[in-house]
């Protein structure tokens, strides 16, 4: 792996909204089991607080489910991180911009001149290529 675990956005993601799931599951299972207890012992409960309340402790229990799984999950990416070898790093030197450069550019000479190609190319009737193409370049008649 050539990129830090605590440098990807997928797992900066993860964390966060497993963190935000688990905070709202428990949040819902708190404030509704809370309404249902208080409302209940009071002899004061609707349906709509008993049979509503239940399924919202549903939802939340869900919530805070895939809450910690997915804590679960960040944690074992980060084991799995530390368990394997980090590659070593590559030595570069460091260049020497004071050392003068004293090789001169040289001339290609596989390379026909422009005098060479355009003197050639005129006495030439079996190539029926533009003057940029390929087969003027190479001598190929294209017909």
């Amino acid at each position: 792996m050539n990129k830090s675990l605590t440098r990807s956005i997928g797992f900066w993601l993860l964390l966060v909204l497993s963190l935000a799931s688990a905070a709202v599951g428990g949040w819902i299972i708190a404030g509704q089991l809370g309404t249902m207890t208080s409302t209940l012992l009071d002899g004061t409960a609707t349906g709509i607080e008993v049979y509503v309340g239940q399924s919202l402790v549903v939802v939340g229990a869900a919530l805070l489910g895939a809450g910690v799984i997915g804590l679960l999950i960040a944690v074992a990416l980060v084991a799995v991180q530390a368990l394997l070898p980090t590659p070593a790093p590559v030595v570069v030197e460091p260049i020497d911009w004071t050392a003068d450069d004293e090789t001169e550019p040289t001339e290609r000479t596989d390379l026909p001149s422009a005098d060479t190609t355009e003197t050639e190319s005129e006495g030439d009737e079996g190539q029926n290529g533009s003057s940029g193409s390929t087969a003027t370049a190479t001598k190929i008649s294209v017909k």
